[in-house]
């Protein structure tokens, strides 16, 4: 979790000072409109990190933030749904002002509670001033059968009771996640999965601003953005949202999956933790082949495949050059497509088939991963004279590659072949590719001649990789 930075020491410390200075009170919804504006006039990047939305759901979500409404992102697993609502806080005030030990984060110039218009109407101008950080000012909870209307809205503080307050006093209420951001983003995650019940109390906080907790009816303006994701499944045919609480949100906006191959490399690329090299002809292999994942006729298209599952393959494969590297006491390792196969296994989980696929699974993932790996071969290398490849075993002689090969061992067996430099330039491998790039190229090139029917491969029992023969 990223630190709060420290309060600058320049900043008003009283509500005198804080009013002097022309400070004026905004709500969340016009603080965020103000700041988009002024983004969207200087060209500042709006969402940093977000890949792929740029012309479909920003724009929409931008238009929603600009109108003032409480938003509902549905979308399938893994779109990113969640960082989306998360880069919403960026477009509040770096610092904003409340009342110093407000438990709602109440505005100076707006209290809400009786304990702090009490306090204001006691310290006039002297009223201590606290400041906010935005990063303080986001609330979030994932919808679980077992989340209470305690944990969204509070319940009675038995504490408080006990010291002698009574249940009619709105000071005995221990306040719940949505009253405790106020001035803020709340954001609810799978909102189906939360109990109808549950549902009705939240509508009654955002649309008739007060709330009842064990039967104390307490008027309660809060001034917040409710932003929720949703599967569209569940939304639009379990019906597990109510009516009224449907009705409350302004904007319904539908997410995707990267829609061209380019962006799901972007995507892959930003986000995976890689510990070894992985070229990007490697990173196309992985992109395409979890875009086969996702439009396979044998894949469960309701659950989705979500975009960490190109996150993980590259990690994954990054992770068995490493290892390879580790054995073989090898420098600098680089991943070479042999490493992709570990994939298929480690990865199954995050794939739902459908039910007549079972027991399949690995097989349906490795003949994906084939067809990908193929395709990147055609798109890199279509057009190459790649004869000094299949020379090498016109006459028997084999090459023999897999993960416990050594960059140093591939290239001894293969020497000098005519056309390598041209295979390394396709593939982005740069004018001076090392030792690990050079075997990345010749296995890749190797591999895509077997797949297109040039080249002989056979896996021995010791998992090997022997192509010719």
């Amino acid at each position: 979790m990223t630190q709060t930075p420290d309060q600058p020491l320049d900043l008003p410390r009283t509500v005198g000072e804080l009013r002097a200075t022309g400070h004026r009170f905004r709500t969340v919804k016009e603080e965020l409109r103000e700041n988009l504006l002024a983004r969207l006039r200087s060209g500042e990047p709006r969402f940093p990190g977000i890949v792929g939305y740029e012309d479909t759901v920003l724009p929409e979500l931008e238009r929603a933030i600009l109108a003032g409404h409480d938003v509902v992102l549905l979308g399938e697993r893994g779109q990113g749904k969640t960082r989306v609502i998360r880069g919403l806080v960026g477009l509040l005030d770096e610092w904003t002002p409340v009342i110093a030990g407000s438990e709602l984060n109440e505005h100076p110039f707006a209290p809400i509670t009786p304990a702090s218009r009490r306090l204001t109407a006691e310290a006039g101008d002297a009223l201590p001033v606290d400041w906010l950080h935005r990063s303080l000012r986001y609330g979030e909870k994932l919808a679980t059968p077992d989340t209470s209307v305690g944990d969204l809205i509070g319940d009675v503080d038995p504490i408080r009771v006990a010291q002698g307050r009574t249940l009619g006093d709105p000071e005995t209420i221990h306040f719940g996640l949505v009253p405790r951001t106020n001035r803020g983003i709340f954001a609810v995650n799978e909102l189906p999965d939360l109990a109808e019940r549950i549902q009705v109390s939240l509508l009654n906080v955002l649309e008739e601003r007060d709330i009842q907790v064990r039967g104390y009816q307490l008027r309660l303006p809060l001034d917040l953005l409710l932003v929720a994701s949703a599967n569209p499944e569940d939304y639009t045919n379990r019906g597990r949202i109510i009516t009224p609480l449907k009705d409350r949100f302004g904007a319904e906006i539908r997410t995707h999956y990267p829609l061209d191959l380019e962006l799901e490399i972007d995507l892959v690329r930003q986000e995976a933790q890689l510990v070894a090299q992985v070229p990007d002809h490697v990173l196309e292999v992985l992109a395409r082949f979890t875009r086969a994942v996702r439009e396979s006729p044998s894949v469960d298209a309701r659950s989705g495949v979500s975009a960490r599952f190109a996150i993980a393959a590259a990690e994954t494969v990054a992770a068995s050059a490493l290892r390879r590297a580790g054995l073989l006491d090898e420098e600098l390792p680089v991943a070479r497509i042999g490493d992709t196969v570990s994939v298929t296994s480690t990865l199954r989980g995050k794939v739902e088939f459908d039910s007549g696929e079972e027991g399949r699974e690995i097989e349906i993932l490795a003949h994906l991963l084939r067809t990908a790996t193929a395709d990147t071969f055609r798109g890199r290398l279509a057009g190459l004279d790649l004869s000094g490849f299949t020379d090498l075993v016109a006459e028997g002689q084999v090459i023999e590659t897999g993960e416990l090969s050594g960059a140093d061992d591939i290239l001894r067996q293969v020497g000098t072949v005519p056309g390598l430099a041209k295979v390394l330039e396709r593939l982005g491998l740069g004018d001076a590719p090392g030792r690990g790039e050079a075997a990345a190229g010749i296995e890749f090139a190797l591999e895509g001649l077997h797949l297109t029917r040039r080249l002989s491969k056979d896996l021995t029992e010791d998992g090997r990789t022997v192509y010719g023969g």
